[in-house]
């Protein structure tokens, strides 16, 4: 992919440092399902604490690996797109531009509007919204965060950092809490739990609890969508992503470890099986009282805000990736004079954003990009083995360490995930590969519309 040169015309401003980078993903990995993906993994893992934590950490190592392969694109191609940039890039035009598409039709404003209206449910318990008003303040929420965006990147990263650290701050005293002061010394063996009494029976059951682990990663892509936006992204790309995936692998395990620390394994159970998964929330209240439901309602919100800002930030960035080549209206092309934002893109993106949160029923929606998300993911890793083979000689700032061991792990992981998905539910796999099939024609509309002898 090309930069496309344009004279004086404005161009996105390089101010992401290493410290802002990891917290941009921080900021959408660690959001509220914190509180209570936690239990599915540990339902998944025969009620086994040993195995769950395992599930933790398996998690965490396949999402780094993954986040390594993406180092490694990054630096070597750290333009504003991500995937897009990768996929066309290895592959072809079209294959990076059916992944843009559907993020930029459901895949972000889908996961804006998602998290949108999770914050105001929230608290529901303490507010009793009706739906109405919960739509309402998620319509205002996307404006705000929108507006905060809009007037600059840096004041978009400072909002990132501001919250990150925020929501933090009581996750970490939670952990404190239950890891140095819990009364209760968890069973971490790995012995065969009931029913599971042979190695292929642990294995499947593992790698079942790692695919719900692996939801709790999601986001770890966004990054390389503003990698235009770093400051020398060859050096801070990569360390902004083993960073930040390290850091919440940490946070995952730790803050898993201090909820059996807390709590009795039967206590935990019984929660569970009732339909009660926010086990964060119980410990609190063992330590706290009423004041622990209070902190963990106030983590919550805080990082919800955190991956809304997070989210708004970097997806914001395709509609300008693809309109630069020709593949969109060229008003998206368009960089505010003055902020060195894309404009025209995160006003498109609040349009649809808002529009999915007065028509559709978000955890369907969201689950239709499920299957596809991960197809493109898995893509992206093989971009890396691709290139080095179509690219031999170009510069590779970072090459991926222990390659291509890392690859294939990676490759496996989402592969599980992906049969996974279309053996538990082939219909909503299938409809998830629509909108991308739909951004083909769409594709030939825009190459036909803008000739590539006019992009050069």
């Amino acid at each position: 992919m090309k930069e496309k040169s344009e004279g004086n015309a404005p161009q996105l401003k390089k101010t992401i440092g290493v410290f802002g980078g990891s917290n941009i993903l921080i900021g959408i990995m660690i959001g509220s399902g914190i509180f209570y993906i936690g239990s599915y993994v540990l339902q998944r893992s025969q009620m086994s604490m040993g195995y769950a934590l395992l599930a933790w950490l398996i998690g965490g190592l396949v999402t780094l690996m993954g986040s390594l392969c993406f180092a490694e694109l990054g630096a070597m191609n750290p333009e504003t797109g991500g995937i897009y940039v990768y996929l066309s890039d290895a592959y072809s035009p079209v294959v990076g531009y059916m992944f843009t598409f559907q993020s930029m039709v459901i895949g972000g404003p889908g996961s804006i509007a998602a998290i949108a209206i999770a914050l105001p449910m929230a608290l529901t318990s303490f507010f009793h919204f009706n739906d109405l008003t919960v739509k309402i303040i998620a319509i205002l929420l996307i404006v705000i965060f929108t507006i905060v965006n809009y007037f600059g990147v840096n004041i978009g990263e400072w909002v990132q950092n501001f919250f990150t650290v925020l929501k933090v701050l009581p996750l970490v005293l939670i952990i404190g809490l239950g890891v140095f002061f819990g009364h209760y010394t968890p069973n971490l063996s790995l012995s065969f739990p009931a029913g599971k009494g042979n190695v292929i029976d642990i294995i499947q059951m593992v790698a079942f609890a790692v695919i719900a682990s692996l939801w709790a990663f999601e986001g770890w892509t966004n990054l390389n969508t503003v990698a235009g936006e770093m400051k020398n992204p060859q050096k801070n790309l990569p360390k902004a992503l083993i960073l930040s995936v390290g850091f919440t692998t940490v946070v995952y395990v730790l803050f898993n470890f201090a909820i059996y620390r807390s709590l009795p394994a039967k206590a935990i159970a019984k929660s569970i099986k009732a339909g009660q998964l926010y086990l964060g929330t119980n410990v609190a209240q063992t330590f706290m009282g009423y004041a622990g439901t209070i902190l963990v309602a106030v983590t919550m919100v805080l990082a919800m805000i955190s991956s809304l800002n997070g989210m708004i930030l970097a997806f914001s960035r395709y509609y300008y990736a693809v309109a630069k080549d020709g593949l969109l209206w060229k008003t998206f092309e368009h960089i505010h004079p003055k902020y060195r934002t894309p404009d025209h893109g995160l006003i498109m993106q609040m349009i649809i954003s808002i529009a999915l949160v007065l028509t559709r029923d978000l955890n369907e929606l969201t689950s239709l990009v499920v299957f596809s998300g991960a197809i493109f993911n898995l893509l992206s890793i093989l971009a890396v083995p691709v290139l080095r083979y179509r690219q031999p000689d170009a510069a590779r700032p970072y090459k991926v360490w222990a390659y291509p061991w890392t690859v294939i792990i990676a490759v496996v992981a989402f592969l599980i995930i992906l049969i996974n998905n279309f053996f538990d539910d082939p219909v909503t796999s299938l409809l998830g590969l629509l909108i991308p099939a739909i951004s083909v024609g769409v594709y030939y509309y825009f190459r036909h519309k803008y000739p590539v002898n006019e992009l050069n």
